[in-house]
């Protein structure tokens, strides 16, 4: 048993994948809607005051009336396609949670915004449609491995028309800096985020040389035990240019986050705007 625990918290290879679709479990996936809807929890989506200062700088940037077909990949529940909606974008909406798109579909209903959402794995996407504006917003692009990366960046170029522009954010070596390496466990008698029973979850933080931070999260119940791993690359300014310029892009600027703030060194997050 002890052997099997320390086990459980041995620092993994780099990038090694969480077994299953994690985002699409029953009960797990309703705790991921509830923390992207909760407008004060800065986890899944940032803070509602945030995402609306958000739209107001993009809109701003990149505004609907020059580039009016708007892709939003990894739009989780809707809540940026949302406000772009509002804002005179067209907007395809694309996400690998079956309960966000659902989600966000019913939503978009309600409210009778035209948006068109699709459950798709952004990694894995052939759509017959180019658009004039992408985004990728809260730092979904550090969370995939290099390979990943390249394969998206390739694929997101082939989606844009020509002088298209593609917005996205990371997290900067600052992030990766202040990281703190650790180990902890907490038991759940009543359940919590990752099971409606009790549990006992087992917490490893690990750094990586290539400024890679790893949330190893192990859940064991009295049904299983499983592991989830969060990994976040970070970057510096001229480590995210050299990605994006790999795939084709042309750099138009660089901020200190998605919501036009000056970037500067001790900038946890860099934003970049990049156009075909």
């Amino acid at each position: 048993m002890l052997n099997d625990i320390i086990g459980c918290l041995k620092k993994p290879p780099l990038y090694t994948k969480t077994k299953g679709e994690f985002w699409n479990d029953e009960y797990i996936s309703k705790q991921m809607l509830k923390a992207h809807l909760n407008p004060e929890f800065n986890g899944a989506s940032r803070k509602l005051k945030f995402i609306d200062k958000s739209v107001d700088w993009i809109k701003e940037i990149v505004p609907s009336t020059d580039y009016p077909l708007l892709f939003d990949i990894g739009c989780g529940p809707g809540i940026y396609a949302e406000r772009f909606c509002k804002q005179g974008y067209q907007v395809t909406g694309m996400d690998f949670s079956k309960r966000s798109i659902n989600y966000a579909r019913n939503s978009a209903l309600k409210k009778r915004l035209d948006i068109a959402y699709l459950y798709q794995n952004y990694l894995d996407m052939k759509l017959y449609k180019v658009f004039d504006f992408a985004t990728m917003i809260y730092c979904d692009y550090g969370a995939l491995s290099t390979i990943d990366r390249k394969n998206l960046m390739c694929k997101i170029y082939q989606h844009l028309k020509p002088s298209a522009k593609f917005l996205l954010d990371v997290f900067s070596v600052e992030t990766y800096n202040s990281f703190q390496e650790m180990q902890t466990w907490e038991i759940c008698n009543d359940g919590g985020f990752w099971r409606e029973d009790g549990y006992i979850a087992l917490y490893g933080h690990y750094k990586y040389s290539n400024s890679v931070t790893l949330e190893q999260t192990t859940i064991i119940s009295n049904t299983n035990t499983a592991t989830y791993y969060l990994w976040n690359t970070c970057f510096t300014k001229e480590t995210l240019i050299e990605e994006a310029k790999e795939a084709g892009f042309k750099v138009c600027e660089v901020f200190g986050d998605i919501a036009g703030e000056p970037y500067h060194r001790g900038s946890p997050t860099i934003a970049i705007l990049l156009e075909k």
